[in-house]
């Protein structure tokens, strides 16, 4: 779960953005990547196949998202890994980890594949203990939070409730689908799947709607994210083959898929630099500025007015307005 006091743990708030989840399992030593997903339609999933896992965030609250509502049933004898999250703000990362400690034969980096050796036969809670006091895995997780420059402890402020959101993991486990949790007891089954058609997917659509269907009509509260393998290698190796073998329409159509993956992924680096970046002193350059010419003040009522408007736009809409 994510909230706003992150100060006691260390653990920063994470965005769900598929560049920030790519970064993370690139600096964990892990060839695969997470791209967005608007749709779980079979038309929509082909292109992405094959699927490791789907990241799901959704608003948080209290009792909600138990087994009974969603067709599910805790398993306290689940075979695989699965770590509770002990910490606020770490729940990105923990379901990241929830699915790579399932998936069979992963490629991972040293310090990654050494965690999963040390936690192998403990509990979930003191699994989950080992996970957010490694300082690698926390630093690889805050690389990509916003710097936080500008503290107003101290100032005697009223603190403001906020939302909170949270992620999951929903994954095949031996034959069944299952639902990760770092807050619950124990993984949930929702079943065995049949390996033909669209597979895992299926089920783990019914259940997933079935989670969005506890909530109020029209909600939007929602994002979906789907763990893949990197389709570069592939791509290449076939773009290589096509033009071996002389086949300038196969090419030709491979080169446009491979051009928009890399793309996709320069615009993932340039959207990472910027949140790397601390903007402080442009501001403060910015506002100096334009005290000096006589404008702040008219900035301000300015900028006061345009975000009272994206407010109750963002209202109209039913719009969360911790994704800006």
């Amino acid at each position: 779960m994510t909230d706003e006091d992150d100060s006691a743990s260390g653990w920063q708030l994470t965005e769900s953005d598929p560049g920030v989840f790519t970064e993370l399992l690139k600096s964990l030593g892990v060839p695969l990547i997470v791209d967005d997903l608007y749709s779980l339609d079979s038309a929509s999933l082909a292109p992405l196949q094959p699927l490791r896992a789907l990241i799901f965030l959704f608003k948080w609250l209290p009792g909600a998202g138990e087994p009974e509502s969603t067709g599910g049933a805790y398993d306290n004898a689940f075979p695989g890994f699965f770590a509770h999250q002990v910490v606020q703000n770490a729940c990105a990362t923990l379901a990241v980890l929830n699915a790579l400690g399932n998936i069979p034969d992963l490629t991972s980096g040293s310090e990654l594949r050494e965690l999963f050796s040390f936690t192998a036969g403990m509990d979930a809670q003191t699994r989950g203990l080992a996970f957010t006091s490694a300082d690698w895995l926390r630093a690889a997780h805050n690389a990509l939070s916003p710097p936080s420059a500008i503290s107003l402890d101290g100032l005697g402020l009223p603190k403001s409730t906020e939302d909170a959101y949270h992620f999951i993991v929903y994954l095949p486990v031996f034959g069944s689908v299952y639902e990760l949790d770092g807050l619950k007891q124990s993984p949930i089954t929702h079943g065995p799947y049949e390996e033909g058609g669209e597979g895992w997917v299926a089920r783990a659509r019914g259940a997933i709607e079935a989670r969005i269907d506890t909530y109020p009509p029209g909600s939007l509260e929602f994002s979906l994210l789907a763990l893949r393998d990197d389709p570069l290698p592939a791509l290449e190796s076939q773009f290589a083959e096509a033009q071996a073998i002389g086949d300038a329409v196969r090419g030709a159509d491979l080169a446009q898929r491979l051009s928009d993956e890399h793309a996709k992924r320069e615009q993932w680096a340039f959207e990472n630099s910027l949140r790397r970046h601390n903007y402080v002193g442009l501001i403060h350059s910015l506002a100096l500025a334009l005290a000096k010419a006589g404008r702040l003040d008219a900035a301000a009522d300015g900028a006061r007015t345009a975000m009272k408007k994206r407010i109750e736009g963002r209202r109209k809409k039913r719009q969360p307005m911790d994704e800006d």
